[in-house]
């Protein structure tokens, strides 16, 4: 047919000795070149790149047979190039199928899945081993869950407790947090690991006020139940902790640990003392400024000499209102005065707030503190710090 072809259009192709030598050195190129180039590309811009070797190899070809009138080898540089693209891309598959699925072993019980994506794209973004890092951690728990999980059947209380840990975790995953550990009702969380997050102290905050506004809700879906209505005390504390794997040669468990972490435990607790929901660290309050907060008070916590400010959060600024956040301002000069020992002028203030905002634990709390200091005054070197151990 060729030679038929050829005498009807007088258009003879030559296969030339040198053909050998062309198609050998353009096998190597192309083989060097994918080599190099496609394990260093995501899908789309491999495949790109391959299709352009295509559509280049296929021109180079025409070329000479149109120009030329030679013939050049084309099978073996398009097998060639075929044969790099599928095993780049499945060998890549596989690799990253492999990787994520040792993430989710690692992480999976911890984090979102969104930010097991991220990690398995930047491998060097995170690290198991221990390190040192400015993180937020949490802590929550049922208030009286004994004699709540009393009142219940064993099954009913494993019921209650998945639905009321599921909307819980739901909403730290939400925002970026991860899972420590359940503690029986307890969580534990951190916000800033296993990959750095700068807004880790902002989005812990609003993980608690979210938690607050799903409260009411969950409660009356528990009634519907005939279930228990459940309340929980929540402690943020931001600072520097120890980060990673830790435990035996037998179980590990990426977790923190560090001053900051005995903070928040000790947090969460004296939520009961207070009367409210959620207490943060002033280390908290200085990373999150975007949030109104409501000063409660200066400790000293177990375990630590040195006191710090604890606060509530009760909205993000830019949504509270006028009588919220006078109500705080109010409230911050009205315990100035009693850590000043202005006993009387503090009563004042508290009662006046009294009838201005409704009643409030705090409130209470403070004027039974005025009654007892001005029945047994504090030492003269009491600085208005409230000590607990």
């Amino acid at each position: 047919a060729n030679m038929v072809s050829g005498i009807l259009d007088s258009r003879f192709v030559s296969r030339p000795e040198f053909t050998l030598a062309v198609e050998l050195v353009k096998i190597i190129l192309i083989g060097l070149l994918l080599s190099m180039v496609l394990p260093v590309m995501g899908p789309t811009m491999g495949s790109l790149v391959v299709a352009a070797f295509l559509v280049l190899t296929l021109g180079i070809n025409a070329w000479f047979w149109l120009a030329k009138n030679t013939v050049l080898p084309l099978t073996a540089s398009l097998f060639l190039i075929a044969l790099h693209y599928t095993y780049i891309m499945s060998y890549g598959f596989l690799v990253e199928s492999r990787n994520k699925k040792h993430l989710m072993t690692q992480f999976g019980r911890y984090v979102p899945e969104e930010i097991v994506d991220q990690m398995s794209r930047n491998q060097d973004a995170y690290s198991l081993e221990g390190e040192r890092r400015e993180l937020t951690v949490f802590f929550s728990d049922v208030r009286g869950f004994t004699s709540l999980s009393e009142k219940l059947e064993p099954q009913e209380v494993t019921r209650l407790m998945n639905e009321y840990l599921s909307h819980m975790t739901k909403i730290i995953h939400h925002n970026r947090g991860t899972i420590d550990k359940y503690i029986g009702d307890a969580i534990m969380a951190f916000w800033g690991a296993p990959l750095e997050n700068p807004t880790h102290a902002r989005d812990a905050v609003k993980t608690c006020i979210e938690m607050r506004e799903i409260l009411p809700g969950m409660q009356a879906e528990f009634r519907a139940r005939d279930w228990p209505e459940i309340r929980i005390g929540m402690g943020l504390s931001t600072g520097v902790m120890a980060v990673g794997n830790m435990g035996s040669d037998f179980r590990t468990a990426y977790t923190v640990m560090g001053d900051a972490v005995n903070i928040g435990a000790r947090l969460e607790s004296l939520t009961k003392e207070y009367g409210v929901m959620i207490l943060v660290s002033e280390n908290t309050v200085e990373q999150a400024p975007e949030f109104l907060y409501r000063f409660v008070d200066r400790v000293q916590v177990k375990g630590r000499n040195e006191s710090l400010d604890i606060f509530e959060p009760i909205e993000l600024l830019e949504r509270a209102s006028e009588a919220q956040v006078a109500e705080a301002r109010e409230l911050h000069q009205v315990i100035m005065l009693y850590r000043e020992r202005h006993w009387q002028k503090a009563r004042n203030g508290l009662k006046t707030m009294r009838e201005r905002y409704g009643d409030n634990p705090l409130y209470t709390l403070y004027l039974a503190r005025i009654d007892e200091f001005e029945k047994n005054p504090p030492d003269p070197d009491w600085s208005g710090v409230r000590v607990y151990s």
